[in-house]
């Protein structure tokens, strides 16, 4: 390996390389900073390779050739901040998009929210509106949803302004039946929406039980206590250090044996995890039981 580095060092364009690559490296240091610093939102214990994925793809679409360029417009020209907030947010999904999921979040909500008197579910970062329409059409169908209250958090004010008037395609319902039906769902979508001019919005004995609130994972503190908490999008995103931080913040805020709906398995090194049991043979679907 060091000589293959040697020869590599040799090569005329090795030294430009590795100093593009600095640079770039700086620029978005210097990037993600000035959004803190400017605007509060901190994107600084992300995962690079995501944030460098998504702002690439940014940078193709405003036709940007360098990070830097996109710094100044963010902090200079107006809407360019907001759209990069869209852009490093979790992305919109369908309804039901993840059927093999939404069958354990049914069970394990099923079997933890029925003892309990006044439930309250913690919804942390989800994949738009129809993550959390899911929910609720799932928590209706189980007979929770009258006394369950869901707590849906998003990380800016803009997001949060979005989902609260959010409509969906109609075609979606039609598109989305199958994974319903997949999920356990045996009835027909459509019939928990009201639909206009073909727009399609959850239905408002099921969308009042839901609290939508701007919140961060990466620098609020616990706001209550919960019976479940799901955060399976937003976390494949976050770096080694804020994970934790994000796991810990997860344990402070469920009760003893609430659900913990996680995007993956819990490592012997992550916090919190001699906490919980497994509800499944796999998947990051866990219980508290100390």
């Amino acid at each position: 390996m060091a000589a293959v580095m040697g020869e590599l060092s040799a090569w005329p364009g090795f030294a430009g390389l590795a100093n593009l690559q600095a640079t770039e490296e700086l620029e978005l240091e210097l990037l993600l900073e000035a959004v803190y610093q400017r605007f509060g939102f901190d994107f600084r214990g992300y995962a690079r390779p995501k944030l460098r994925e998504k702002l690439c793809a940014l940078l193709r679409t405003r036709h940007l050739a360098t990070i830097s360029s996109l710094q100044e417009r963010v902090l200079h020209e107006a809407g360019v901040a907001q759209e990069l907030m869209r852009v490093l947010a979790v992305p919109p999904a369908p309804l039901f998009d993840l059927p093999e999921d939404t069958r354990r979040l049914r069970t394990a909500l099923g079997d933890s929210l029925r003892p309990t008197a006044l439930p309250k579910v913690w919804l942390a970062e989800p994949a738009g509106v129809a993550e959390a329409w899911t929910l609720a059409i799932l928590l209706a169908e189980e007979k929770l949803y009258g006394r369950t209250e869901v707590f849906a958090t998003v990380g800016s004010d803009e997001l949060l302004f979005e989902v609260r008037n959010a409509t969906l395609p109609v075609a979606q319902l039609t598109e989305s039946q199958a994974q319903y039906e997949a999920s356990g769902g045996n009835g027909r979508l459509s019939d928990y929406f009201e639909i206009s001019n073909g727009e399609a919005r959850l239905l408002p004995r099921l969308r009042e039980r839901i609290t939508w609130a701007q919140y961060s994972l990466v620098t609020d503190a616990s706001f209550n206590e919960f019976h479940g908490i799901i955060c399976r999008r937003a976390l494949p995103d976050f770096g080694p250090l804020l994970r934790q931080r994000v796991l810990r913040l997860f344990r402070d805020s469920l009760s003893l044996f609430g659900v913990l709906g996680l995007d993956r398995e819990l490592g012997p090194a992550d916090a919190g995890v001699m906490d919980y049991q497994p509800l499944f043979e796999d998947g990051g679907w866990y219980k508290r039981v100390r």
